[in-house]
């Protein structure tokens, strides 16, 4: 504990004993009072003042500290073998790739204006059956066709950090034959990547109903993601916490990505989804009471897991 706070003390410097916590100068509000909470023995850090909490004190060492610090902070992890950063970004460190970007329907009308159609009633109705919300129509920039390819379809586009359409997803609300037809476009983005925060926990769930529910989500498009994956490539970039919330018929794709997450390093927890069969069924509080509930994965736990399966 000792050798853990003389590393803490490094990196945010001196701080104060409150109890069983430890009060130092909050590195991301930089509030002149000494208003970070750490507490060693919970394995939790919180500001008081703008909220910048985790539960894991080792990003705090991880996103402040320096090479040394974090190679000091290392050791009480040994079991962790950390895959070659350099393979993950080997393809960012040839030239750049230019952008994906794909054109919305031609009969693509929105679902955000105020005022929108008697054609569009249907599908509002449809959303709103599955608890969308107004706000979260606006938020997804979420609209229909009622003629064309993607006839009877609402429409969900990604933006890119640039704020370009790199895909979209079609839904039908009508009970047409195909549930989801999406564009002749690669998978390989991250969905909405212009609304995504970085800097809080993000949920990965499959699909984009499910991260109407979770809020700060990427959904994956039911795909597996492979080891060159731009979501993945993100995540450690930007030492993001991640809560896995694939769906319960999803396990053996969601130990699969458990373990690659934590082959690097990725604070990672696992959301219990069943009795639903996705997460898209739950209210968002139910969601917020389950990831708050999920479970710590380790490599310790993570072959735990794998084992009892067998």
């Amino acid at each position: 504990m000792a050798d853990k706070l003389n590393i803490i003390k490094g990196v945010l410097g001196d701080c104060y004993q409150s109890g069983s916590e430890y009060l130092f100068y909050c590195p991301k509000c930089c509030h002149h009072k000494k208003k970070l909470s750490v507490n060693l023995n919970k394995d939790k850090f919180k500001c008081w003042v703008c909220d910048y909490r985790g539960n894991s004190v080792r990003r705090l060492v991880r996103r402040h500290g320096n090479f040394n610090q974090q190679q000091e902070w290392q050791r009480f992890y040994p079991e962790i073998e950390i895959t070659s950063f350099d393979a993950l970004f080997s393809d960012t460190l040839e030239e750049a790739e230019a952008p994906q970007v794909v054109s919305l329907p031609p009969e693509f009308r929105s679902l955000a204006n105020k005022k929108v159609s008697l054609a569009a009633k249907p599908a509002k109705r449809f959303l709103y059956n599955r608890g969308v919300t107004q706000a979260d129509i606006l938020k997804w920039k979420m609209g229909y066709c009622t003629s064309g390819e993607y006839a009877e379809r609402i429409i969900i586009p990604s933006f890119n950090e640039d704020g370009r359409v790199d895909y979209f997803v079609a839904r039908t609300y009508n009970g047409g034959w195909k549930k989801y037809m999406n564009p002749p476009a690669s998978r390989n983005i991250v969905f909405n990547e212009l609304y995504v925060d970085w800097e809080n926990d993000l949920s990965i769930v499959e699909g984009v109903f499910d991260a109407v529910t979770t809020g700060n989500a990427v959904p994956i498009l039911g795909s597996s993601l492979r080891e060159d994956s731009k979501l993945i490539q993100r995540i450690v970039e930007h030492d993001t916490p991640v809560y896995i919330a694939l769906d319960p018929d999803a396990e053996k794709k969601a130990m699969n990505l458990i373990k690659r997450l934590l082959s690097y390093d990725v604070e990672l927890y696992k959301v219990r989804i069943d009795p639903y069969s996705d997460v898209g069924e739950m209210s968002k509080k139910e969601y917020l009471k389950r990831k708050n509930a999920a479970v710590r994965m380790t490599p310790q736990s993570f072959l735990s897991r794998i084992i009892s399966t067998i």
